[in-house]
């Protein structure tokens, strides 16, 4: 059970993914979390350099969808002036809304990436319905309310997983 929170991948932010990188692994779309994922959790905007890192998965052919479990306001005020398309009440870990980015994006799930900042959604949701997984440090250090909840829990899993071998990154603090 634990193999599922385990990601393919770990980055500190998600500018560390770049898109040489993913096209090497022939990724062609990135579905990802927005809060704390790409920008803070309480940001309205994306920032410049967000800005950036998305306009180069776009001049290099990649996709992005952001989906999210947050409410259809912060999504939809958030993607749209980006131009992305977005998935909002997303209800991570389940595999409905993995399914829909999808069939936005037109791509095989072999050539789909997905980014976040949570085990317990992101990255366990990304695992259940065979994606390949990449885990950020979050953004912020503050969370929402549901979010604290589920730091607790990872913090639990991350240990077994330390016990067990299986983690193969440093921990941040």
């Amino acid at each position: 059970m634990y193999r599922y929170f385990i990601p393919s991948q770990y980055v500190r932010k998600v500018y560390d993914i770049s898109p040489e990188m993913l096209l090497e692994q022939n990724v062609t779309g990135i579905i990802t979390d927005l809060d704390n994922t790409l920008v803070e959790w309480d940001r309205a905007d994306a920032t410049p350099m967000l800005i950036e890192w998305l306009k180069g998965m776009k001049d290099a052919g990649i996709q992005v969808v952001i989906v999210s479990n947050n409410n259809e306001l912060r999504v939809k005020s958030f993607a749209d002036p980006l131009g992305i398309p977005f998935i909002f009440q997303a209800r991570k870990p389940m595999g409905r809304a993995f399914r829909k980015a999808l069939a936005i994006m037109h791509v095989k799930r072999e050539n789909v990436v997905v980014i976040g900042d949570q085990m317990l959604t992101d990255i366990f949701g990304g695992n259940l319905n065979k994606f390949h997984t990449i885990l950020v440090l979050p953004v912020a250090q503050s969370d929402g309310f549901f979010t604290r909840f589920n730091r607790m829990v990872e913090r639990r899993i991350m240990k077994k997983l330390k016990q067990k071998g299986q983690l193969t990154w440093e921990e941040e603090n």
